[in-house]
């Protein structure tokens, strides 16, 4: 009796070891009843950290822009995000507007990645864009903890074309898209089966009519098996935007549409509102599949600083990059805390050129939106210690004058220029 109690412990041993083994080598197990496809990373300690890597891939060096949620722990698969920037942009200005807002949102559950296109685009040429991000997911996934059935990918006008063509090319890698005025620019001709898709367009955009982003948002309503419709747009000058839920698709495919009253920009604003809807919807998208940890909700903006620890303004420095095109552009700017004293609470000002106007922002609230602007800390950015920087960007329209902020004061001392 006893020999066969000590052999069934044994047996009990051995299977706890093989399930132990299971989740670090990457096969597939049930956690509260979840499927969570495990990777290699699973209990390894990571050897990636953020910031920008190189990697070769088709026989030549490309870089990609990591960031890991700020608790990361390799006993948790978290969710992957790839975004991808528009025609002139890159991996740095994606970073810069926190991947289209979903940073924000993701509640410390996902793990973001920004891939460099060469020649700032994504012509994908031979697939090689395709090669690079499933090189990308092979060296992140064998270092990190990834629930590979919660991928995705997004991005903004070419962006949003190599988002369209991941989807066509990798419809088992990635679970769902979410291409934001995109068109079939970066190659997709046989696309074949069903991913989750939210299209996102502007009503008068003048780069990629929306008739293009329409096309390619029912290649997936065909293949997800919706019900084909002409779905509601919202009226030109009514700066509004609608976003309809196609009925009849096949369970898990889902197919969104969000038609807004705009140009071709990333991060539209309903008139009367202070920041842009696509980081909120897209999130809750993407977060619909389940996921490794419950997002959470991001703290709600403090519209004015509060007060600094540092006496008679602050130390700075300041700099700023602008990627512009017709009559719209973004700018990301970076302040440095070059003081001797922490800030707890900061307001940076600076003069927009002439015919500039914000229509959205990340990473700070703006008033007013033209002439000279303050920008103010959010809830989660409002320390700086000495040394230390924060970045936040806005977009905006203008009328030919494309430049620079300039003359930049944080808590009302001048900056110098970086």
């Amino acid at each position: 009796m006893a020999e066969r109690r000590t052999r069934r412990r044994g047996v009990l041993g051995t299977a706890i070891a093989a399930a132990a083994l299971l989740i670090v080598t990457g096969t597939a197990v049930l956690t509260n009843g979840t499927a969570l496809a495990a990777t290699a990373g699973c209990g390894k300690a990571p050897t990636l950290r953020d910031g920008t890597h190189t990697i070769q891939s088709g026989g030549r060096a490309r870089t990609y822009i990591l960031r890991l949620p700020g608790n990361y722990t390799s006993s948790q698969p978290y969710r992957l995000v790839v975004g991808l920037h528009w025609l002139n942009g890159s991996a740095n200005d994606v970073a810069g507007n926190g991947f289209y807002g979903l940073q924000q949102r993701s509640g410390n559950s996902a793990i973001f990645v920004a891939p460099q296109g060469l020649d700032a685009g994504w012509a994908n040429t031979g697939g090689r864009d395709v090669t690079l991000v499933d090189d990308i997911l092979r060296v992140i996934e064998n270092d990190l903890c990834v629930d590979t059935s919660q991928r995705f990918a997004l991005g903004f006008s070419y962006g949003g074309a190599m988002s369209y063509a991941l989807a066509c090319a990798r419809p088992t890698v990635f679970r769902a898209v979410a291409p934001i005025a995109g068109a079939n620019l970066s190659g997709c001709s046989s696309a074949s089966q069903p991913v989750a898709y939210f299209g996102i367009h502007g009503t008068r955009d003048s780069v990629l009519n929306i008739s293009q982003g329409r096309s390619i948002r029912d290649t997936f309503v065909r293949l997800n098996g919706c019900t084909a419709q002409n779905p509601p747009e919202p009226a030109q000058g009514s700066g509004t935007h609608i976003t309809t839920t196609y009925s009849g698709c096949r369970a898990g495919y889902p197919v969104q549409w969000a038609a807004f009253d705009g140009d071709h920009v990333p991060l539209p604003v309903d008139r009367n509102a202070s920041s842009s809807w696509v980081s909120g919807e897209v999130w809750q998208f993407f977060s619909q599949f389940g996921g490794t940890s419950t997002p959470s909700s991001p703290s709600s903006p403090s519209s004015s600083p509060s007060s600094s620890s540092s006496p008679g303004g602050a130390a700075c420095r300041a700099s700023s990059t602008v990627n512009a095109w017709n009559n719209g552009l973004t700018a990301n700017i970076t302040v440095t805390n070059t003081g001797t004293a922490s800030i707890n609470g900061w307001a940076v000002a600076f003069a927009l050129p002439s015919g500039q106007s914000i229509t959205g922002g990340w990473n700070a609230t703006y008033t007013p939106a033209s002439g000279r602007v303050t920008a103010s800390n959010v809830s989660y950015n409002a320390s700086l210690a000495p040394g230390a920087s924060v970045s936040f960007g806005f977009q905006a329209t203008h009328t030919g004058d494309s430049g620079a902020p300039s003359g930049y004061t944080l808590n009302g001392s001048a900056c110098t220029s970086a």
